[in-house]
C-alpha cells in the first residue's frame, strides 16, 4: 500500500533509536506496516479502539508479516491506556488522524501514568494545532523536529517532541521550523497555510464566540 504524502512524511521522521513504536489510532495500519517493512524498531505496536479494524488488521499481519524480523503486536484499547510499563526500552508514540483536543487527552493521561519515563511523541493533528502546542509547551515537552506538509489540498503540522524537558528547545505555540521553507514550492505552502490559519481565527474572532485576538497576534508576528 502506497502511503499518502502525510503518512510518508511521518514515516520518514522516525529515527532508528527505539525499541518500541506505537502506531496509535492506526485505522488500517498502513503507517505501522511501512515501519514494520523497514524494521524501524524491534517491536511495532498497532493500536486502535475499534474491534473490527483490529481483527481485520490482525489477519493481514498474520498473512503478510509472519516471518518479519521485527515483532508486531496489536492492541484494541484507548491510547490513554497504553501498557508501556509492560515493555522495556525506548518508546515512540505516533498519534495521527485525530484532532489536537483528543491528542491532549491522550498525552495528559500517558504523562500522568508515566511521569518519569522519557517518551517521544510524533503527532499529526487534523485540527486544534494551537491548543495542542499550548499543552505541549505547558508540559515542558522538548521539540525535536517539526514539519509542515500539504497533502490532497489539506495542511498538516507534524510535531516531533520528547517528554524530557529541555529549555533550549521549547514547543512554539505557532511553530518555528515549519515556517522555514527550503524551496519555492514549500515557501508557497507556508504562505498559503499562514493565510488560511489567520483567516480561520479571524472568523472566530468576528463571530464573537471567543476571544482569540492573542492567537491572531501570534500568527501575525510570523515573518516568512
Amino acid at each position: 500500500m502506497k502511503l499518502s504524502k502525510r503518512l510518508k512524511t511521518i514515516e520518514q521522521m522516525v529515527t532508528p533509536e527505539y525499541d518500541h513504536i506505537w502506531d496509535c489510532c492506526c485505522d488500517h495500519g498502513f503507517l505501522g506496516a511501512a515501519l514494520l517493512s523497514r524494521q524501524a524498531a524491534n517491536n511495532i505496536h498497532f493500536v486502535d479502539i475499534v474491534p473490527e479494524l483490529m481483527d481485520e488488521l490482525e489477519s493481514k499481519l498474520q498473512r503478510f508479516y509472519t516471518n518479519s524480523t521485527s515483532n508486531w503486536h496489536t492492541h484494541c484499547l484507548s491510547v490513554a491506556a497504553l501498557p508501556l510499563a509492560q515493555y522495556k526500552g525506548k518508546h515512540l508514540i505516533i498519534i495521527a488522524g485525530v484532532g489536537g483536543d483528543l491528542m491532549i487527552t491522550f498525552i495528559e493521561a500517558i504523562h500522568k501514568m508515566y511521569p518519569e519515563m522519557d517518551i517521544d511523541f510524533l503527532l499529526c493533528p487534523v485540527h486544534h494545532q494551537y491548543s495542542l502546542r499550548q499543552k505541549l509547551n505547558t508540559l515542558d515537552f522538548n521539540l525535536k523536529h517539526e514539519v509542515l506538509v500539504e497533502d490532497n489540498h489539506r495542511f498538516y503540522e507534524v510535531v516531533f517532541v520528547s517528554s524530557k524537558s529541555n529549555q533550549n528547545n521549547p514547543v512554539s505555540l505557532v511553530g518555528s521550523h515549519i515556517w522555514q521553507a527550503d524551496s519555492d514550492t514549500q515557501a508557497k505552502v507556508t504562505k498559503h497555510y499562514l493565510k488560511k490559519t489567520l483567516e480561520h481565527y479571524q472568523r472566530i474572532q468576528h463571530g464573537n464566540s471567543m476571544d482569540v485576538s492573542h492567537i491572531i497576534a501570534a500568527y501575525q508576528s510570523i515573518t516568512l
